[in-house]
């Protein structure tokens, strides 16, 4: 009997102590994986409770966008999406339509299940917005896409946005329920239009007819992080075009993204103008990664420069000699190279603001920290 009660107390041990290891076992996991995240990831997908904390997200934001905290608080109206139909002239209430034109003030966007939600026309985005994708397996597709046009204070998060088409002239509902009279557009998956404090993160974008995103006309204080852009000739354009002045003042951050596979170009292209592209993954290029024109100012920061096996391996394109391109801590593979401009004395530090300042990591730790990088599968009830 005193041999029985041994063996048991024995097996309670063992058992008792092989939980503790796997239980260390999963922690030290988790550890590494928290360890492997950029910094806005950090921030949210370690909260296994996030979807009781949606308005979290906006607390994490870095680069020129600085904090998206004018997006929160008591005065939010929670929306969430039920209908994936579109109206461009008369929504319907449950579409995300009717969201970005008809609630006034600030407005969360959910969506209660997967959607494919294909746009008549353009989707006019207002001020104050936030479309949130997590949780659901939303794609915008093959119609019109996003249009933010003067705006400011707008994040868009987790969505899948591809084959955007080319949209003739027409009357849309935009915000307000103002009607609004748009001349054609190209079939770029989000462009931007005089607008400011944008943030455009963890969404995927591919396969539209001119671009993926456009920053234009003025537009300043953009953050664009954690996405996936691939299979796409004219990936980004920051900047109008060669005569709009306004540009100059534009200031874009470009960090954590994965471009590739089968990006040709634009990655970005900038007018006049300031971007700090840093610790993001370049899975080989066509033309070029990185171009610009008309005397733009470039700091290519800690980025992984993986060169196409055949073809061109030169990250840069410029076609003017008066241009600024600095590259600080980069890493080239398969024979990558980058062709920096002659030191004019322009200062290339980015100079944040306090909530808009993040620490760079090493470009040895992109491959990890952008494996993560497009529309997150968000499981109901663990970490994104």
């Amino acid at each position: 009997m005193a041999f029985k009660s041994i063996q048991g107390t024995t097996w309670c041990l063992v058992l008792v102590l092989s939980v503790t290891i796997l239980m260390n076992s999963c922690l030290v996991m988790a550890r590494r994986s928290i360890d492997k995240m950029n910094v806005i990831d950090k921030c949210w997908r370690t909260n296994t409770n996030w979807r009781s904390h949606r308005h979290q997200l906006a607390q994490c934001s870095v680069g020129y966008t600085g904090k998206m905290t004018n997006n929160i608080g008591s005065d939010v109206t929670n929306y969430k999406v039920t209908d994936p139909s579109d109206d461009p002239l008369n929504p319907k209430l449950g579409t995300l339509r009717y969201a970005t034109t008809s609630i006034a003030g600030k407005v969360w966007i959910t969506f209660e299940k997967d959607m494919n939600i294909k746009l008549a026309k353009p989707l006019l985005v207002s001020s104050f917005t936030t479309i949130d994708g997590r949780g659901a397996n939303i794609h915008i597709a093959s119609g019109g896409c996003l249009v933010l046009q003067r705006v400011t204070n707008v994040i868009i998060h987790g969505i899948r946005i591809h084959d955007c088409k080319p949209q003739g002239p027409g009357p849309v509902m935009g915000p307000n329920k103002n009607i609004v009279h748009l001349g054609p557009s190209d079939g770029d998956a989000i462009r931007m239009i005089t607008s400011s404090k944008i943030w455009i993160d963890h969404n995927t974008l591919y396969d539209c007819q001119d671009g993926l995103i456009d920053v234009t006309r003025g537009s300043t204080n953009i953050t664009i992080s954690n996405n996936w852009f691939r299979f796409q000739d004219k990936v980004m354009l920051l900047g109008h075009d060669d005569g709009y002045l306004r540009d100059k003042n534009m200031k874009v951050t470009v960090a954590f993204n994965y471009f590739g596979p089968r990006c040709h170009q634009r990655m970005p292209r900038i007018r006049f103008g300031y971007a700090h592209v840093v610790n993001n993954l370049y899975k080989g290029w066509g033309i070029y990664a990185i171009g610009g024109t008309m005397s733009p100012s470039l700091k290519s920061q800690a980025n992984l420069f993986i060169a196409p096996q055949q073809g061109n391996k030169e990250v840069t394109w410029q076609n003017q000699k008066n241009y600024n391109f600095k590259s600080v801590n980069d890493i080239f593979e398969n024979g990558a190279s980058f062709r920096e401009s002659p030191d004019n004395g322009v200062a290339l530090r980015p100079n944040y603001t306090p909530d808009q300042i993040f620490e760079v990591a090493d470009a040895r730790s992109v491959r990890d920290s952008t494996k993560s990088a497009g529309a997150l599968r968000c499981p109901r009830t663990s970490t994104c």
